[in-house]
């Protein structure tokens, strides 16, 4: 069996893949864009035909409320989204992107790009089937375990 830990692995990737991301972000034209406000801008930006608050993008990041409301607070600081008041709620604040982001949506999704055909150099679509598969078996892993905890 092999010594390797998968938890380390997963760690440890996921780690390179945010340090190239933010190296890669920080040669941009833009100034204080990380790799990660990228992924938002990127996941704001194709649902910008429906309303998104914070519980929505602690959901699909599955990230807590701290964290999250952390990062919206440094993007809304740095001029990324603001936060506005819905009309049919007014306990609710939307997260919509300025103008300032919805430019460095262009440059963030070429450098997503980049990665991604960076990360997939080498491997055949039947590896990446299989990687995939695994990574989804892991993931219901730990989601039942976590909901387990719960």
């Amino acid at each position: 069996m092999n010594k390797r830990k998968l938890g380390f692995e997963i760690h440890r990737t996921s780690r390179i893949v945010k340090r190239y991301m933010d190296k890669d972000a920080s040669k941009s034209y833009v100034e204080n864009i990380t790799g990660t406000h990228g992924w938002v801008i990127g996941y704001l930006y194709n649902n910008r035909h429906r309303d998104i608050f914070q519980k929505d993008f602690e959901k699909e990041f599955d990230i807590r409320r701290s964290t999250a409301s952390k990062i919206l607070s440094l993007m809304e600081s740095n001029d990324l989204i603001v936060r506005e008041s819905v009309p049919y709620d007014a306990r609710l604040k939307r997260i919509v992107l300025t103008e300032k982001a919805i430019e460095v949506q262009g440059v963030m999704e070429k450098a997503f790009g980049k990665m991604e055909e960076k990360i997939k150099e080498g491997i055949s679509e039947e590896e990446l089937a299989v990687f995939f598969r695994v990574l989804d078996k892991v993931n219901k892993n730990m989601e039942r375990n976590d909901s387990e905890n719960d």
